[in-house]
C-alpha cells in the first residue's frame, strides 16, 4: 500500500510539472506578430491587475510555445529602456518563467529561467530601491537578501543551481516574488513596521 501511495504522489508531481500552456494562453503567446514585444500588464488595470496578483503554475520545458513567449518577454522588457527583469504575469502568463538581466556576467546579458526556485537566502541583506514594470511611478527602499541558492531549468529540460549574489540577486527576488503574485507596492505596505539592524562589514586588510 505504501509503494501504491509513493507511485500516485509520483505520478501525480510529473503531470503537473509537465503541464503545458492552455488554450487561452497559446492564443495569448501566439498573437499578432510573433516577431513583436507582448504588452506588459499594469496595475491600473483591474482585469490585468488580477492577473499580476494570481500565483503561477510550473510549465513544461519542452513546451513548443515556450521560446515563443520567452523571444516576445525579451522583446517586452528591451521596449521598456531600462527594465532589468520581467515574470511570466508581466506578461499576462502565469506561468513560472522569467527573465533577469545578470549583471554578474560579462556583457549584462538578460538570459531566461524556467521554473526557477529560491531554495537558499542569506540573512545577510542588501537594501535598495526598486521599481515595477507594471506599476507606473511607483519607487521604494527594499530589503532584499544578499545572496541566494537558486534551482531552475532550461529549455532542453536540464536543472541547473547556482549561487547568486549582490545587484542580481535582488532583480531575481523581485521577478521570482511576481510568480507568486506578491507586488512590491503591496510589499512596501506590509513591511512598513519592519525593524532590522545595520551592521558593518568588513574587508580582510592588505597590510
Amino acid at each position: 500500500m505504501k509503494n501504491f501511495t509513493v507511485l500516485i504522489l509520483l505520478s501525480v508531481s510529473v503531470f503537473a510539472f509537465s503541464q503545458k500552456f492552455s488554450k487561452e494562453e497559446k492564443e495569448l503567446i501566439l498573437a499578432g506578430d510573433l516577431k513583436t514585444a507582448l504588452p506588459i500588464f499594469q496595475t491600473d488595470n483591474e482585469a490585468q491587475h488580477q492577473v499580476l496578483l494570481a500565483t503561477s503554475e510550473e510549465i513544461s520545458p519542452k513546451d513548443k510555445n515556450l521560446p515563443i513567449l520567452i523571444e516576445r518577454m525579451k522583446l517586452a522588457l528591451a521596449g521598456t529602456g531600462g527594465g532589468v527583469g520581467i515574470a511570466g504575469p508581466q506578461v499576462g502568463i502565469n506561468r513560472r518563467v522569467v527573465l533577469v538581466q545578470r549583471f554578474d556576467k560579462e556583457g549584462a546579458p538578460v538570459e531566461y529561467f524556467i521554473n526557477p526556485k529560491i531554495i537558499w537566502r542569506s540573512e545577510l541583506l542588501n537594501k535598495g530601491p526598486e521599481g515595477d514594470l507594471s506599476i507606473e511611478d511607483f519607487r521604494g527602499d527594499f530589503y532584499r537578501s544578499y545572496g541566494i541558492r537558486l534551482e531552475y531549468y532550461d529549455l532542453k529540460n536540464k536543472k541547473h543551481d547556482e549561487m547568486v549574489e549582490g545587484f542580481t540577486a535582488v532583480i531575481f527576488q523581485h521577478e521570482i516574488d511576481h510568480l507568486s503574485g506578491i507586488l512590491i507596492s503591496d510589499k512596501s505596505q506590509n513591511e512598513k513596521d519592519l525593524q532590522y539592524n545595520e551592521v558593518k562589514v568588513y574587508k580582510k586588510s592588505k597590510y
